[in-house]
């Protein structure tokens, strides 16, 4: 039986992202590349470790050989988890103890995916790298109306 390949190589990756890039431009649209999030892992002295080092190098390396802006959320969000620390992140993630939600009777420890908590956090960190880098986008941004 052939096994089912689930990834993208290296040189696929960094293939796509040219190609997206270019088909942006094409589109006179503006790229930016965001890198991946990082996952939540420690090391054994509380140490945040990355996860995606070779794929986030991929997409830095990119943006500088395109000349486009680039969000390093993988150095972002290990500061992030860093901060917070090996068990106060854990509430950042979709972290379920046993019968806590119907949908996962047997708990869940996910170290992947954000909850809400951490998905509206991750969002308030693209939205500094947008004021930061692209003020000019982010006074289009919606604002809340104030109650």
């Amino acid at each position: 039986m052939a096994t089912k390949k689930t990834y993208t190589t290296e040189t696929e990756f960094k293939n796509n992202l040219k190609q997206y890039v270019s088909e942006a431009r094409n589109k006179k649209v503006t790229p930016i590349l965001l890198t991946p999030m990082a996952r939540r892992k420690f090391d054994a002295a509380g140490k945040i470790e990355g996860t995606h080092d070779v794929y986030s190098q991929i997409v830095r390396d990119v943006a500088k050989e395109e000349k486009i802006i680039l969000f390093d959320m993988d150095k972002i969000t290990q500061q992030l988890y860093q901060r917070f620390g090996i068990e106060n992140s854990k509430l950042l993630f979709m972290q379920l103890k046993p019968n806590e939600h119907p949908n996962y009777p047997d708990g869940k420890e996910d170290n992947t995916h954000f909850n809400e908590l951490g998905a509206r956090l991750v969002a308030q960190l693209v939205l500094g790298e947008i004021k930061k880098q692209i003020p000019e986008l982010s006074d289009k941004m919606v604002k809340p109306i104030a109650k």
